[in-house]
């Protein structure tokens, strides 16, 4: 993208310590609940599981704050898609450019200044597998006497 810049950095490797946007955090598992009506008048491109797709993403959170402006921009973005996966070359291009304004890849995040909220649920529920995976292991773990060879 021409004249944005290079993306911020996170506040750990920054060398000045200035006041800065803080990040929006966005909840790991995503948005809840059915996607919106499909908003456009046709349906030509129109994707339902895309569709449904896009918004149960942490970013469609987001999006929803930003109002109903939105719906209609990732409508374009799932009927672009389409053309794009077809081989219509203005469309790819189109694509690449709203997934940068919808955030949906990391460096358009990070631009955004969006984070996806780490699972703490998750987290803590890997610990108690890896914790109980380890007790297992050394469970059949058995001394051997070497003077008896066993």
């Amino acid at each position: 993208m021409a004249g944005m810049g290079p993306p911020p950095k996170p506040a750990a490797q920054r060398r000045r310590t200035n006041a800065t946007v803080a990040m929006t955090r966005l909840p790991s598992e995503g948005r809840k609940g059915e996607p919106p009506e499909w908003p456009m008048r046709t349906h030509a491109g129109y994707d339902d599981n895309l569709w449904a797709e896009l918004w149960s993403t942490p970013q469609a959170v987001a999006w929803e704050r930003l109002g109903a402006g939105t719906i209609r921009v990732v409508a374009r973005y799932v009927v672009l898609l389409a053309e794009a996966d077809v081989g219509e070359p203005k469309a790819a291009m189109e694509v690449r450019q709203i997934e940068d304004r919808l955030g949906l890849s990391p460096l358009a995040m990070l631009r955004l200044r969006w984070e996806i909220a780490p699972d703490e649920v998750a987290e803590q529920r890997d610990q108690r597998t890896a914790a109980k995976a380890q007790t297992d292991v050394r469970a059949r773990l058995r001394i051997v006497d070497s003077a008896s060879g066993q």
